[in-house]
């Protein structure tokens, strides 16, 4: 799976923009806040249709512009397809794909499947639950698309629960609507968590055995917010039994701060080695490492369940590492892969590929390998 080209308008810096990458390792060159992760951003947009940096639609338009525009050619073995994207200012997003239009722009998901690893996946271990929550969630949308509309449903669910609830009123009927709703759409959620769990597993084990080059053995667990581990075989049917009845457990405590509790989006998957949390016993480099492991296990378990590998997206990232973690993750990468990595100093990238410069809204490559021996061409304005 790869991106042919990828054209843009009035996202984020760029007014017009054209690009082809190479199918195999792109460097993308420039200065801080020359463009460069505002171009994966658009990539992992028709992905997963939403910013990795958790910007709202309009926050992605150009300022002064009434619409941003991504258009893309993607590949998927021999067949070719059209991703067309715009986001006006005002009104809902509309989607195109191969000319024709589309009822839900969900119906993308999975024309293209991406893994961007950002800076801040870095502190993956040590930040909030949230965050693990995000990236099993993340995960479920490469492997089934219907995941993002649970996912959506949730969030609503949720929504309205507690906006019944910050009205102060006591209305056990009503809530119990709420309640049904939010235990449908979150025992689905859970469901593909649990898959996602056990998908990850074996190829986290391996990353991080890969990545840190010791004895030590990585795992991931899943603790639900009623208490407990969750059973990694229970169905969407089993979940949704287990948060109805832990909704009404709570209600006395949800009445009473005005808020939901229990569900979901309170579970916590944890992050182990030999057994023990990670985030509160891990050093530093411990938890590094098992950020670095866990994005690559996700990019494994994908191109393990889809057959062929997603887009490998790295934004500034080796910056971010010591020599020893940039040298292991360089050996590490996928052969097979068509990879982004962006960076503001060349010398921190110690892999070769296309290298292309971004700045002043354009991206021109400049040679293959390391360095910067020449311009070459350029594109976009």
């Amino acid at each position: 799976m790869k991106v042919d080209w990828v054209a843009l308008g009035n996202f984020r810096s760029y007014d017009t923009l054209e690009w082809e990458p190479d199918p195999g390792v792109n460097l993308l060159l420039g200065a801080n806040g020359a463009g460069k992760t505002n171009l994966l951003e658009a990539i992992a947009y028709l992905s997963t249709l939403r910013s990795f940096r958790s910007a709202p639609d309009s926050g992605l338009i150009r300022d002064g512009g009434g619409a941003a525009l991504v258009r893309a050619g993607v590949s998927s073995g021999d067949r070719r397809r059209l991703i067309e994207v715009e986001l006006p200012l005002s009104g809902p997003r509309r989607a195109q794909l191969d000319k024709s239009g589309l009822q839900k722009t969900a119906d993308l998901l999975g024309v293209i499947r991406v893994i961007a690893f950002l800076p801040e996946d870095l502190d993956l271990v040590k930040r909030g639950p949230a965050y693990r929550r995000d990236l099993l969630d993340a995960v479920a949308v490469q492997l089934w698309a219907a995941a993002h509309h649970d996912q959506t449903e949730l969030d609503r669910a949720l929504r309205q629960r507690n906006a019944f609830l910050k009205s102060g009123l006591r209305d056990d009927a009503t809530l119990s609507v709420w309640d049904a709703r939010l235990a449908q759409s979150g025992g689905r959620v859970m469901s593909r968590r649990a898959r996602v769990i056990a998908t990850l597993a074996p190829h986290l084990a391996t990353a991080y055995a890969d990545v840190a080059g010791g004895s030590e053995r990585a795992a991931i667990g899943y603790v639900a917010s009623w208490g407990g581990e969750i059973a990694p075989d229970a169905t969407a049917a089993e979940f949704t039994t287990s948060i109805q009845e832990a909704l009404e457990r709570s209600r006395r405590a949800d009445y009473e701060r005005r808020l939901t509790t229990v569900g979901p989006h309170r579970d916590e998957p944890v992050l182990l080695l030999d057994d023990v949390d990670t985030r509160t016993h891990g050093s530093q480099g411990e938890q590094r490492t098992m950020a670095l492991a866990v994005k690559l296990a996700a990019h494994r378990a994908v191109a393990d369940m889809t057959g062929e590998p997603p887009v490998l997206l790295l934004d500034d990232v080796f910056s971010e590492l010591d020599a020893d973690r940039s040298a292991a993750l360089a050996k590490t990468l996928p052969l097979d892969t068509q990879t982004v990595i962006t960076s503001a100093r060349p010398e921190d990238v110690p892999v070769e590929g296309a290298v292309w410069r971004v700045g002043d809204g354009r991206v021109w490559r400049v040679g293959d390998g390391p360095g910067v021996p020449g311009v070459e061409g350029a594109v976009g304005r």
